[in-house]
């Protein structure tokens, strides 16, 4: 179990290094383009994408036309990032660093945006101090974020059964919960927004769908590795009765709404 903030960004560096990203990319991409729109951004506005995997909001935004850095705490990501990005033909800048400690000046972005991403950082006081501080008065911070009572907060509870998290760290999914958002923004937003939405996860049967997730998750790769064949197998167990709990029949196509909250919220000034 890592004890401290930095080696609970180790793990997350050692983890999202394992997955190509590209499976699971595809499947939160419409979150992406869901914040874009939410945070009205467009052609012109400077934008930074924070933890930004491979790209999504920040190719979203680029095709706008806006002038994007994206940035990720884990290398590999990084280098997976701007080798999409030449693929997709957009410019942007990227930028390995910590959520919690940006390498940017104050003020230097009109929109600064995490898809799924700062909220799993340890610290979530200082990512909200962090993402306000770059964004411009006036300006907009969004996120999207997994909500505490849907499907994947359940999924992560499953998961620290076998793999707790550090006693001083609370939930990533609490960042799902509009009053624990306000009270984090509080006295550095001018305005705030939430709104639920979900993206629909499909598979052929809930088998397909847990084995889905041991191959394309970077947590769950590790999981695996850290846990081994025989340990692995009861949280694989764990995961296809959640799946259940969902309306998963063994054998038979599944489909489970995965709620999430859209955050737009205004820096003072």
């Amino acid at each position: 179990m890592s004890s401290t903030p930095e080696e609970v960004k180790s793990t997350a560096r050692k983890a999202w290094s394992a997955v190509s990203y590209d499976a699971l990319g595809a499947l939160l991409l419409p979150a992406a383009v869901r914040l874009v729109d939410a945070c009205a951004i467009s052609a012109g506005q400077e934008i930074l994408d924070v933890a930004a995997g491979h790209g999504n909001l920040a190719i979203t935004a680029a095709a706008e036309g806006a002038a994007v850095t994206a940035s990720d705490i884990t290398p590999a990501m990084v280098e997976r990032g701007m080798a999409r990005s030449v693929e997709e033909g957009v410019e942007i800048d990227w930028v390995e660093a910590d959520v919690e400690q940006l390498p940017f000046e104050d003020a230097s972005f009109d929109c600064v945006a995490s898809v799924f991403g700062a909220m799993l950082a340890p610290q979530p006081e200082r990512v909200a101090a962090e993402l306000f501080r770059v964004v411009r008065p006036g300006n907009t911070v969004g996120m999207a974020n997994w909500v505490p009572d849907g499907f994947i907060a359940r999924l992560l509870e499953a998961r620290e059964q076998f793999l707790s998290r550090p006693d001083w760290m609370s939930s990533p999914t609490l960042w799902g919960d509009p009053d624990v958002v306000a009270e984090r923004f509080d006295g550095l937003a001018g305005s705030l927004t939430t709104e639920r939405d979900s993206l629909r996860c499909e598979f052929d049967s809930p088998e397909e769908m847990a084995d889905w997730f041991s191959r394309n998750a970077g947590n769950e790769v590790l999981a695996r590795e850290r846990l081994g064949e025989a340990v692995y197998g009861e949280m694989r167990e764990s995961m296809l009765g959640l799946i259940s709990e969902f309306g998963g029949v063994a054998g038979q196509p599944v489909a489970i709404d995965c709620e999430y909250l859209v955050v737009v919220a205004r820096r003072r000034g």
